[in-house]
Formats: C-alpha cells, structure tokens, sequence
C-alpha cells in the first residue's frame, strides 16, 4: 500500500513534470548552452501515461523484492551476516559481471564489422539492418565494468591496509577496516555513482561528438566559410546560335552538298573569358582573407601510359592558406608545411593518396594533365594528401553496384576491375594552370572575421553589383544545423540526460550517506567513548567517503571516458558514412570534466557538512545506552 500510494503520487505528479522538462528542450542550442527560444509545442497523450505506469509497477517490484527475500532471513541469520560481511554478491556470485562486459565487447566488435562493412561495399547505413540492441550495449558495459572492477576493489584496499598497518593512525585505520571487510555494503551506492557519472559522460561526449562533427563536416565540404561564384564574361556565342545553319544552306542551294562536307564538322571556337576583378571581393565588409581556387572537374592526366581523371585544383599558396578551413591531424604533417612545400616551384603538384595508390606515385614523380581542348602541361608530384578542404575522398555511394573501371596496360580497352572508383585530386598552382592550360573561371572562398555577420557582406554584392552566380555560405548552414530537429533532440536530451544523471547522484549520495550514519549511531558513540576526538572521528568519515564515493566517482569518470571512446563512434550508423569528411571523431571538451569535478567536489562539501553537523549532535551517553537497539 506504500508503495501504491508513492507510485500514485509520482505518476500524477512525474508526467506534468516531464512535460515542463521537454519544453525546455527547445532552448538548447547545443550541450549545455541555452539560448532565448520559444519553447517547443509538446502535449500530454495516454502513451506518456503507460510509460509512467510501468515505471511505477517497476519501482513496486523493486521496493517488494527486498522485502520477500528479507522474510527468509531468521534473527540468528540476520546477525550472522552482519558479522560476516565476505558474502559475495549475487553479481559476483554467478559472474554476472564477466557475463555483461562479454556482452558488451560482442556488441562491440559487432558493430565495427558493420562499419567495415558500410565502407568496404560502398553503403549507406540505412542499406543495413541495424539491431536496435546495439545502442544498449553501452548501458551493459558500463555496469559489467563497474560490477567487475568493485570485485577487485577490496582486494586493493586490503593491500594498502597490509602495507602500513604499523603507521596507520586509528582514524585512518578504522576506515581501512570498514571498506575492507564491508565491501558489500558499500557496493550499493558505488555502483549507483558510477553508472550515473559514467552516463552523464558518455552523454556529454556523444552530444559534443554529433555537434563537432556535424559542424566540422560543413565546413570541410565548404572549405571556407563563403565560397561563391562569380559570372565571367566571354565570348561565347548564346546558346541556340550557330545549329542547323548547315542545313538551312544546303537547302537553299541548287545541287546536294558533297558528301564530304555532310560529315566533317566545323573547329569549334575556344572560348575566351575576361577576368574580373578580385580587389573589390577582399574589400567587402567582415572578410578578413580571400583566395582564388580553381576547380576543374574529371580533368585528364596521364601516367607513362596510364591516363584517368581527377579534380583539378589550382591555388595560390599564401592566399588559400590563409583562407581554407582544414582540421588538425588529418594529414601527416601540419596542413601549411605542405603548401610551403610546394610554394617554391610552380609546377609543383599534390596529389591525393587515392591516386598514388592506384598508379603507383610518389614524391618526386611526375604527371600530365589538362582537359579537353587544352593541352596537357607536366606536373611534379611533391606529395601525397589524404584530406584536402572542400574535397571527398569517399567513393561516390548513389551507385549502389560495384564500378567497373579500365585497368591500364592489362588486357586491352575494354578489359575491367569489379572494384569501386575513389575519386582522385590534383592540387596545383592556380597561375602555372592559367599561363601553360588555360584562363577559366574560377571561385572565391572567403574567410570572415570571427565577429563578422553574412547580412552586411550579401549587402554590399548587391550594393557593388557583383554577378554571384552561386554562393554557399557555411556559418548559415552550421545555424540551420543547430536548428534541425534531430540536432535540437540530441543537443535537448543528453543536455537533460546529463542533468538529470548529476541531480540523481547528488540526491542518492546524501541519502545514502545519511542512512548509513543514522545506522552506525552506536559504533560512532562508542569511538568517542573511548576517546576518539570530534575530529578525528571526522577524517574517519571523510577517508571513508574518499575510499567509496570518491573511489567511485574516479571509477565513473574512468569508465565514461572509455564507454565513449568504444561506443559514441555508433552514432555513425544513423549519420551518412560517405557524407562524413573529415572522418568521425569522438570528442571530449575539458568544460564537461570540470563541471562534473565542481558537481562532486559540491556534492562531497554538502554530504561532509551534514554527516559532520550529525556528529556534533550525538550525545555518548545516549548513543552508548541505546545498546543493540
């Protein structure tokens, strides 16, 4: 009936509750930032009650398994296991622990089959069947771990109690002997502090890692925070002119036209283009630096024999350096060391590894490339890249089927490889590609000052009439991020997830805490009996609390940081694999470890204050006279 009455409270009480949470939901803008946002429209339905309704008869079977298996217990067991506090735990027991971390590395490995799989077929993760339990095995390995470290944990306790039981002062002796020999009774709230603390990690460092890597992957496809085009003139005649005039002046004549002259086509006449000028778009309001790229796409280059396509990039070093976007750590040295590398020759070229693997190049080699109706010119190859800003090494996954592509100087033209095409890139000078190929458009990245708004920048194009033909602008593109739904449920629930997860530790902390001294009245009454000073009786409770909540915040700590770095890399199977450039990577900002250091330490301050204001209230006299009661 307890029970009946708590679980109906709770449920009248927990959905209107829930209700105002989610509303909040809508002012995250990522983890743990908050900005002024209309509060989303969210209502109560029957199924948020049935939700609640199991909850409740979970909690009731909880609270009455206890007690049922308290009923078997005679008086004379019950003292017997308090004097024998060895008994292994029903976890440890039947090996429970082993049993789940098991679980968990099968989940594991599980899981980077998948991924092998999305990258070696060349899909996407919804072409997959994903075991939705997959996204459960954190939670398991999480409490395998913790359950399985607590088995080796008094072990260690009792070695540093063996190592200076000589020099130990009685305080810290008696603390040893408590956490030693009571480890059971202690197992309760560690467990409870580190599955908390570890799940409030792991949601800080999966929201972290979908927003880092969601923002870095726009700006990656981007390469700058503006790129745009700018219309050229030429002069190429409109489109239209020019077709059928053959026709219209064979039928005019008196006789057929000769056969010859059926069949043989006109030179077509190469198209010339009028640069115009840069100097305006580097004085354009908030841009702190522009650069010239150069994109030829499915350009031509051969090898000795050899010959293929890549995306031809032109640069200027200085300027594109100081311009692109390019995450740390992508390539083998520091992105400007390449571009100062090939800074010193201006037929110098990098190429991307894909196609030094597929044709056997390195530093040092040379290439020819060029496109139609342009001349091939000789390249030096001066290095090699992975990752390069606005290009995908990823192979092109609309094609489901595996591409067939000619394998030169085997079998012929049409001999073939059943084997998916990577694309290929060729960076090189934009001025040696405009002086030896040819003068063609190109497009400008910008790079705004870090206060810098888009409005007055789209102003002033119109304003200086300057024919953008396409602009892409990436700050515009991470704030419609932020604001999509699944990015506004994933920034909304962890942030409320890792709330929640602190909230319910401090609560169960002090709890327990005060439980566990309302309990040992009498051994507490009987150190001061004997002796035993306020404060030494004091730093008795604080190394206790060290050895067990401290012990188990480390631990909590410990294993977020590791089911993190094992399992957020999940998310990717409900992300585009092909469309993640740079590739996906777990991230942990040091806010969220201070944060959680400043919600223990406070937690730790509040539950000494209160278990030491319960000292200093009780009396010897009492404590000692209260006997076995």
């Amino acid at each position: 009936m307890e029970g009946c009455i708590l679980g109906a409270m709770a449920l009248a009480l927990g959905p209107y509750l829930g209700l105002l949470l989610t509303k909040m939901l809508g002012a995250s803008s990522g983890f743990l930032e908050f900005v002024q946002r209309s509060a989303l429209k969210v209502k109560l339905t029957g199924e948020a009650y049935q939700y609640g309704l199991v909850a409740v008869l979970c909690s009731l079977v909880m609270t009455i398994m206890p007690v049922l298996l308290a009923t078997r217990t005679t008086i004379v067991g019950h003292k017997q296991q308090m004097a024998r506090q060895q008994k292994a735990s029903f976890w440890h027991k039947y090996f429970i622990d082993v049993v789940l971390v098991g679980v968990a590395l099968y989940g594991w490995q599980t899981f980077r089959r998948r991924m092998a799989d999305l990258q070696s077929l060349g899909l996407e993760a919804a072409d997959l069947q994903i075991d939705p339990l997959l996204f459960l095995v954190p939670a398991l390995f999480v409490l395998g771990c913790a359950f399985l470290l607590l088995r080796i944990y008094p072990f260690f306790i009792r070695l540093i109690y063996a190592a200076g039981r000589r020099w130990w002062p009685p305080s810290l002796y008696s603390t040893l002997l408590q956490v030693g020999r009571s480890a059971p009774q202690y197992q309760a709230i560690m467990v409870f502090l580190i599955v908390t603390l570890a799940t409030g990690m792991f949601s800080a460092s999966a929201a972290r890692t979908i927003n880092k890597n969601t923002s870095e992957k726009i700006m990656y496809a981007n390469g700058a925070d503006i790129a745009m085009q700018i219309k050229w003139e030429d002069d190429a005649p409109p489109p239209g002119i020019g077709e059928g005039e053959g026709a219209s002046s064979d039928a005019s004549g008196d006789g057929a036209a000769p056969a010859s002259a059926q069949t043989v086509p006109e030179p077509k006449k190469k198209v010339q283009f009028s640069e115009p000028p840069f100097l305006p778009l580097t004085q354009l309001p908030g841009v702190e630096h522009a650069a010239k790229v150069f994109l030829k796409k499915d350009a031509a280059f051969s090898v000795g024999k050899d010959r293929g396509n890549a995306l031809l990039m032109g640069i200027d070093t200085d300027d594109f350096g100081q311009t692109a976007w390019l995450r740390e750590g992508l390539l083998d040295h520091h992105f400007y060391d390449y571009l100062n590398l090939m800074a010193g020759d201006p037929s110098a070229v990098l190429i991307s590894r894909t196609l030094a693997d597929e044709y056997h190049l390195k530093a040092g080699d040379h290439l020819y490339a060029g496109w139609n109706g342009v001349e091939s010119a000789m390249f030096n190859i001066y290095g090699v890249v992975d990752y390069w800003p606005s290009w995908n090494p990823n192979p092109n996954f609309s094609d489901k089927a595996a591409v067939s592509v000619p394998v030169g100087g085997t079998g012929g033209k049409n001999a073939k490889s059943n084997k998916v095409k990577y694309p290929m890139l060729i960076v090189g000078h934009l001025s040696y590609i405009q002086n030896n190929l040819a003068l063609e458009p190109y497009d400008v990245w910008l790079k705004l000052k870090p206060e810098a708004a888009s409005q007055p920048l789209y102003q002033a194009l119109e304003d200086k009439s300057i024919p953008v033909a396409k602009l892409t602008d990436a700050r515009q593109q991470l704030i419609r991020a932020k604001n999509d739904p699944f990015q506004l449920a994933v920034n909304g629930v962890m942030t409320l997830g890792f709330l929640i997860s602190m909230t319910i530790s401090f609560c169960g902390f002090l709890l327990y805490w005060i439980l566990s001294l309302s309990g040992r009245v009498l051994q507490f009454g009987i150190l001061r009996a004997m002796g035993l000073s306020f404060r030494r009786l004091l730093l008795m409770l604080t190394g206790e609390q060290l050895m067990t909540s401290g012990a188990a915040v480390a631990i909590g700590l410990l294993l977020g940081t590791a089911a993190s770095r094992l399992f957020v890399p999940m998310f990717q199977l409900s992300l585009q694999s092909s469309a993640q450039v740079p590739p996906f990577q777990v991230i942990f900002d040091p806010r969220d470890q201070v944060q959680l250091f400043l919600i223990v330490v406070l937690t730790l301050g509040i539950g000494l204050f209160i278990l030491g204001s319960m000292l200093s209230r009780i009396k010897i006299h009492q404590a000692v006279k209260l006997g076995e009661d």
